[in-house]
């Protein structure tokens, strides 16, 4: 057995769990009569400590069972829930998480101390304080799950055989618990001589429910471990299984007890573990086999329930496999060689003139687009996880702040490429921080000024021309102009007497180290976080755009493309080099002469709408000869629109995008590179950035 590999999967299986307690904490916050949330809030916590149990994390389990026991007298409903006891667990959502650092290794420096263990307890005898339960843990032996039987007076390490009867609850599988993990550590304290799978409880497996577990055991197990060694195997089942444990010295007396508790009936039970003890005999049984019987019943009760779903036309279930990023990216890289090579073979048989040979490279062309588009879909994430995890930080930071906030959440099924959803989760921490620190007002002020108490922050992801749009909102005080420029000109980022717009005024926040702030505070105030904003999303080939009212709120608009793999793109040539544009930002072509191009300026009349072009002969200073012959390509990009004007148009092209290195960071005008089927190197421009360049250039020469 892979250790690791299985350590990975518990460290996985643990962050979604985390995951999915925080989410259930803020949503009983919310709605504290949601029942459901309180059970699905116990299984996560008792899965934890299920899982941990099987790799010996004592740190973990010892903490997540005792927050199991107050989450009980939840469930149970003995305790209402208020906002002091959802603050009290969310303080132990955080604690199990770092035991899972201390237990597992998985933060490097992280280790058990006495601070640690301090703050542990700390956070147990808070929460006990809103408990009216004992919550000292009940020892399991007293727990009433678990019968030991054998003579009292015995030694506690009498050797033999013991037999063990397991029948598991239906529900232990939705539980969290593998119950051949349990039978499986019994090896490590002895032999195992039988396995005995009863199957009485299955009943008519066309009807069966394949998510409950409807199997017994019978376990012969020759060990001189002491009862207690034993009972502390099953130490974590105290309420998913009924345990019977007979002592290699037990009585005629006592085996007749087990007999008659047994839930099979007395006449089946001696029918049942005579069958166990002759297979005991023959201490042939292995654990795989008892997992190959688990296997295969829990494949037959699927393949029924499947059937039976399928036959009352109800909707199938989805499955999902995990897929390491990894493996992942090297797909799509070679995705992104097969589709440079396909052009290369397309450009040959052009060249060759061979019908056939252009037929067969056109249809491979499409299967690898097709191909491209599937692999690429799989890259595609929903962004409404990444927007849940800020409902802890707008709840912790707007309580620290004394500010009463909610956060909405729009656009939550909006899907981008994973690894924007990995590089976005910076930026929008600056951005959320930002609104609740310096957007939101305090809930007096709010209210001196007609506003309810309760200020809202919002979250919203949409699709836009081929872009994805991501928005953070607030309804608070909005930007002030006159202190961003007056801190702007204290800096010396601003020139005095200059007249600057208010879009230029406002993108002086971007700037590293400039804050409005006060004071600094825990939550921001040391300049050094909107400019990270700016510079992640410009990595990303994005931008960012504000927009603001006073005393209304702000809005901050993120675009970014879909993806940062492979794209469709518009060929053409400037010169003698050639360029890609994005052609989901291309709206049309227009053929214009150079005269023109040259009698209105900076800027062309299309159709009755002035628009501001750009020449890119001249803005990359292309010295070659000009044959002057024009194209307009015109573009947009979120709701700015320009033309840029080459020598040639060169038709679509699939796009890999290869990034340019450090070396070429600030090159004004491009976002990557690729290459093409014939082996040269195109360039991507960068469309929202030459935009500007034309945007800027028109009004300039209109000023003039």
């Amino acid at each position: 057995m892979n250790l690791d590999s299985l350590k990975e999967t518990f460290l996985l299986e643990c962050e979604e769990l985390l995951e999915n307690m925080e989410k259930y904490l803020l949503t009983l916050e919310k709605t504290p009569d949601d029942s459901e949330s309180v059970h699905a809030l116990f299984r996560a916590v008792h899965t934890i400590k299920g899982s941990a149990g099987m790799f010996g994390y004592q740190n973990i389990v010892s903490f997540t069972h005792h927050v199991e026991t107050m989450l009980d007298s939840l469930r149970q409903g003995k305790v209402a829930i208020n906002s002091d006891i959802i603050a009290a667990l969310l303080s132990a959502h955080d604690h199990i998480n770092l035991l899972v650092d201390i237990d597992t290794g998985r933060k490097e420096g992280a280790v058990m101390n006495e601070k640690v263990a301090a703050l542990g307890e700390d956070i147990l005898q808070r929460l006990r304080g809103y408990f009216t339960k004992d919550t000292n843990t009940p020892s399991i032996r007293d727990s009433g799950q678990v019968v030991a039987v054998g003579k009292t007076s015995t030694p506690s390490n009498t050797a033999g055989i013991w037999h063990i009867s397991l029948r598991f609850k239906p529900e232990v599988l939705k539980d969290g618990l593998d119950p051949y993990s349990f039978i499986l550590y019994l090896k490590k304290i002895g032999e195992l001589l039988s396995v005995y799978t009863v199957t009485d409880g299955l009943g008519d497996l066309n009807n069966t429910d394949p998510e409950l577990f409807n199997l017994g055991f019978e376990i012969e197990l020759q060990s001189a471990a002491c009862r207690e060694d034993i009972l502390s195997v099953f130490e974590f089942l105290e309420s998913d299984a009924d345990i019977h444990i007979i002592a290699p010295d037990a009585t005629e007396a006592e085996w007749n007890s087990l007999y008659r508790n047994l839930p099979e009936g007395e006449a089946r039970a001696r029918q049942i573990i005579a069958a166990a003890a002759a297979q005991s005999r023959k201490r042939e049984i292995l654990a795989a086999d008892f997992r190959q019987v688990v296997s295969t019943v829990r494949e037959k009760d699927s393949s029924v329930a499947e059937n039976n779903r399928t036959a009352a036309k109800e909707e199938a279930v989805k499955k999902y496999i995990r897929i390491e990023a990894q493996k992942l990216d090297h797909l799509i890289n070679l995705v992104g060689e097969l589709v440079i090579n396909a052009a290369t073979v397309k450009q040959l048989a052009e060249r060759r003139d061979d019908s056939d040979l252009q037929e067969a490279a056109s249809a491979m062309s499409r299967l690898i687009e097709e191909l491209r588009d599937n692999v690429m879909n799989v890259r595609m994430v929903q962004i409404g996880e990444t927007f849940r995890r800020f409902e802890r930080t707008v709840r912790d930071f707007s309580r620290e702040l004394g500010k009463e906030i909610t956060l909405e959440i729009e656009g939550g099924d909006t899907e981008l490429d994973k690894n924007l959803i990995e590089n976005i989760t910076d930026p929008l921490m600056h951005l959320v921080r930002n609104a609740v620190d310096h957007g939101i007002e305090m809930p007096a002020e709010r209210e001196a000024t007609g506003k309810p108490r309760q200020a809202t922050i919002r979250l919203n992801a949409y699709h836009d021309t081929g872009s994805i749009v991501i928005e953070v909102s607030d309804d608070g005080r909005g930007l002030n102009r006159e202190k961003i420029l007056a801190k702007a000109l204290e800096k010396g980022m601003a020139q005095p007497g200059h007249a600057y717009s208010d879009n230029e005024i406002f993108q002086f926040i971007l700037e590293p180290g400039f804050s409005t702030a006060d004071k600094v505070t825990n939550i921001s105030g040391r300049g050094v976080g909107m400019d990270v904003v700016r510079k992640n999303i410009e990595n990303m080939r994005g931008t960012v755009e504000m927009e603001t009212k006073t005393g209304k709120g702000t809005t901050f608009r993120i675009r970014l493309p879909l993806t940062l793999a492979i794209i469709d793109g518009f060929l053409v040539s400037v010169g003698e080099n050639f360029y890609v544009i994005p052609l989901d930002m291309v709206i049309e072509c227009v053929e214009l002469s150079e005269e023109e191009l040259a009698g209105g300026g900076d800027f062309l009349n299309l159709r009755g709408e002035v628009l501001p072009f750009l020449r890119l002969r001249e803005f990359f200073q292309e010295n070659t000869e000009d044959d002057g012959k024009r194209s307009v390509i015109v573009v947009n990009y979120g709701r700015h629109k320009a033309g840029l004007v080459v020598d040639s148009l060169l038709g679509e092209s699939q796009t890999v995008i290869k990034p340019l290195g450090r070396l070429f960071d600030k090159l004004a005008g491009i976002s990557g590179a690729t290459i093409l089927g014939s082996g040269d190197v195109a360039m991507i421009l960068d469309v929202p950035r030459l935009i500007e360049k034309a945007i800027a250039k028109q009004e300039a020469s209109h000023v003039r």
